[in-house]
């Protein structure tokens, strides 16, 4: 005896089919969505690392450093190790610290006469320290930030 077969049982295995096809392009999409997400999250820490860097430089430094550490030292200690605590090696950034004015110098904080002077925090990553996915050579290149700030400690006369 012969079964009559009725279209919705023909199409039997047909999701699966279809499931196989677009699974990929999902996969992909979720991929490219989590990396997507990293690297605005890396630029958002970037861009907090410099600010927080540049408001140390705002404060009063007495007894913040080590017997012979620099406040430039400092800083830039500070915002590897924020961003180190945060999935980003500290081997990846680079931190400077330059004159507003004349960005190829660079800016000594602890120096009296660039009291209440601006200067420039730059903050810059690799994007391969912070990707979750390899990168090939070829393909890294650096997210950076920069903050302007002033110089804040300076001299009160009375």
């Amino acid at each position: 005896m012969t079964r009559n077969r009725s279209p919705k049982t023909d199409r039997r295995g047909a999701v699966a089919v279809e499931f196989a096809v677009i699974a990929p392009v999902l996969m992909a999409i979720a991929v490219g969505m989590i990396e997507v997400n990293r690297v605005y999250e890396a630029q958002n820490l970037l861009a907090t690392a410099a600010r927080e860097g540049a408001r140390f430089a705002s404060m009063d430094r007495e007894g913040l450093l080590r017997d012979g550490q620099t406040a430039n030292q400092k800083l830039s200690d500070d915002v590897k190790t924020f961003l180190a605590s945060n999935g980003i090696p500290r081997d990846s950034v680079q931190v400077g610290i330059k004159d507003h004015d004349n960005p190829s110098l660079d800016f000594d904080i602890d120096e009296p006469t660039n009291d209440l002077r601006l200067f420039e925090v730059q903050v810059s990553a690799d994007y391969s320290g912070v990707s979750y996915s390899p990168v090939a050579p070829g393909d890294d290149y650096s997210m950076s930030a920069t903050m302007v700030f002033r110089n804040g400690r300076a001299t009160i006369s009375q």
